[in-house]
């Protein structure tokens, strides 16, 4: 696990405010997405209370169908599932807006949080996140190697069988899009498409 790890920190191409709460005053409500995927969909609940230019962020790139027809390209058992940058041809979609790490926000990376990936640069996510499927403690702030850690931004609250399911998806390797030689590891044999995310609003 920990040499995937570092590969994923060590690939530069895999990337990877709104409402704060204020003294006195209420705070953010949760906004809640739909990931419709084809596998199932789930539902996330996104913190901006605590994530407020990460939930933006994301949102901006939900508003933009970033995406649609995106895919689940990196898919670890018993670690995490990373989608949201590339098609099902593993062509990489531009995603130029970047957000500042909010990984010191106190939240964890524990199962079924929703955190952004990123490159070794502390502030480089864009549109790529991952759902983590177990606790890895070794991505919170505290932890990291960095001292930034990889900032969680919401956690599943519906669906979460969908995610197993993903979670336990065969993969493979393939060339990398942009870097000859390199090899994307852990990509589904059957792409796990995602068609949509979509604001909802919580039964």
């Amino acid at each position: 696990m920990v040499s995937r790890l570092a590969l994923m920190m060590a690939l530069p191409a895999l990337l990877l405010g709104t409402c704060t709460a204020v003294h006195g005053q209420e705070a953010a409500s949760p906004v809640y997405v739909k990931v419709d995927t084809s596998e199932g969909a789930f539902v996330i609940e996104l913190n901006a209370e605590k994530a407020p230019k990460t939930v933006d962020n994301f949102l901006k790139y939900v508003k933009e169908d970033h995406y649609t027809n995106t895919i689940f390209h990196r898919v670890i058992d018993g670690f995490m599932i990373q989608g949201g940058g590339f098609t099902a041809d593993m062509k990489e979609k531009d995603a130029p807006r970047m957000v500042r790490n909010e990984g010191g926000n106190g939240l964890k990376n524990d199962r079924y949080t929703v955190a952004m990936a990123r490159t070794n640069a502390p502030h480089s996510a864009s549109s790529q996140f991952f759902v983590n499927t177990v606790d890895n403690d070794m991505l919170n702030r505290e932890n990291s190697h960095d001292g930034f850690g990889y900032a969680v931004f919401g956690r599943v609250v519906e669906g979460k069988e969908v995610v197993d399911r993903i979670s336990k998806t065969p993969t493979q390797a393939k060339p990398h899009p942009k870097y000859p030689g390199v090899l994307l590891e852990d990509v589904p044999t059957t792409p796990i498409v995602i068609k949509s995310i979509e604001v909802v609003e919580k039964k």
